[in-house]
């Protein structure tokens, strides 16, 4: 199949960059064709890409890629116009160019409206992923949901990356959705999380980790990820507190470890997209993984890649992580906001070996049941195929006949009418 991504940010350096690369890979491995519409001029192997020059980059919350971009809350109508009109003929010409026979729409924000846009013009029939962070920009910024309630009647399906995500959207936008929605989780590459000694031994060298229990945070630093509880609680946890990325709450985060005056914690900064090995690295480092999360968390990838790794995970009881973690028994579950809770559990962890070494075995082994892309990939697929657009279609659209005369598909394709298979 011919599938065409709409996506609003760089492919890398959040959660749905990494699930729109993973699958995409996945998707291709599988035989399809990739087409991929976003503000990215770097390109994925083997996939076709379609590149919006955004007039003024927007963000949700917070990018590392983007730190001085606007939140689309707090766009004027204006400013929001240009953009959407700037994702609009882009997408226009790559399904002109493409020929997609399904197009999948990741984030609730505008895409929806232009794939909408998209079936009136072409025929072409889209469903939608919702991962989280969109909805929290739409509690604030309410301009759109009128497009978004017409893109959704017209949906052939709709996905959530968590059953926390699907009851949001569905609280959000209708229950009567339910019936063509789907929660699909995001996931991992196995062969991505294989122990790398010769990263392993830099991080060491870099960092000065040698023979140093590690506590390990990654991920975006903006407040809803409560990394200011772990912070706070660094000063009696009994190994090195590692925080790999970077935000708009750094400086905050820089400002309290100067007034604690703490020795045994670390800000890596964002690893870029180039050093992909060295990050995963840290993962496998890592004694325990740390998730602080002080909002309904929708799934958490860097949940997955700690497990994944190996590596027990403590989290905050929220959103997503109740989909993924079995407290006491591939993670345990701490409350937000609490930073001695996050002592006591890591410091339990850190002290046994055995301990750590069951419990990241089990995480492991629910990444492999459940989390894993090859399986993630045959759902969309599944979905894919009952909803892609035919030629058979497209022909009786336009002629009013599902009957085939002589030479009529040639003229349709010469003319570059026809959108989708060739």
């Amino acid at each position: 199949m011919r599938i065409l991504f709409l996506y609003m940010f760089p492919l890398w350096g959040n959660g749905s960059g990494s699930f729109l690369r993973e699958l995409s890979r996945e998707l291709l491995d599988r035989g399809h064709t990739i087409g991929i519409v976003a503000p990215d001029k770097r390109k994925l192997p083997h996939v076709k890409h379609y590149v919006v020059n955004e007039p003024n980059p927007g963000i949700f919350v917070g990018h590392p890629e983007l730190p001085k971009a606007k939140k689309y809350a707090d766009m004027n109508s204006k400013e929001l116009g240009d953009i959407y009109i700037r994702y609009l003929t882009t997408s226009i010409d790559a399904v002109s160019d493409f020929n997609p026979e399904i197009i999948h729409v990741f984030h609730t924000a505008f895409l929806p409206g232009i794939a909408r846009t998209i079936k009136i013009l072409f025929g072409v029939k889209f469903i939608i992923t919702t991962h989280g962070s969109d909805l929290s920009y739409l509690t604030l910024d309410r301009r759109f949901t009128g497009l978004i309630d017409d893109a959704n009647r017209v949906a052939r399906f709709i996905t959530s990356n968590s059953e926390f995500t699907q009851n949001w959207y569905l609280q959000m936008f209708g229950k009567n959705l339910k019936r063509k929605s789907r929660v699909i989780a995001g996931g991992v590459r196995l062969e991505d999380f294989e122990k790398d000694q010769k990263s392993i031994d830099l991080i060491n060298k870099k960092y000065h980790l040698t023979g140093k229990k590690v506590v390990l945070f990654t991920g975006r630093l903006t407040s809803n990820k409560g990394v200011i509880y772990l912070v706070r609680a660094a000063e009696k946890i009994n190994g090195t507190v590692v925080i790999v990325g970077n935000g708009p709450d750094r400086a905050n985060l820089e400002k309290e470890i100067k007034k604690l005056k703490l020795k045994n914690i670390l800000l890596t900064g964002y690893i870029t997209t180039n050093n992909q090995k060295l990050f995963h690295a840290f993962y496998e480092r890592a004694d325990v993984y740390v998730s602080p999360s002080v909002w309904e968390e929708p799934l958490g990838l860097t949940i997955l890649e700690a497990m994944a790794s190996h590596t027990p995970v403590v989290a905050t009881k929220k959103g997503g992580m109740l989909s993924i973690i079995k407290d006491g028994t591939n993670g345990y579950f701490i409350r937000a906001r609490n930073s001695k809770q996050i002592v006591e559990v890591v410091n339990m962890l850190l002290l046994d070996d055995l301990k750590r070494k069951v419990v990241g075995d089990m995480a492991y082994k629910t990444v492999v049941d459940k989390f894993t892309w090859a399986k993630i990939a045959i759902q969309f697929e599944d979905i894919y195929k009952q909803f892609k657009y035919t030629t058979a279609e497209y022909i009786t659209r336009v002629t009013g006949t599902n009957t085939v005369q002589p030479g009529l598909l040639q003229k349709l394709r010469r003319s570059h009418l026809l959108i989708g298979k060739k």
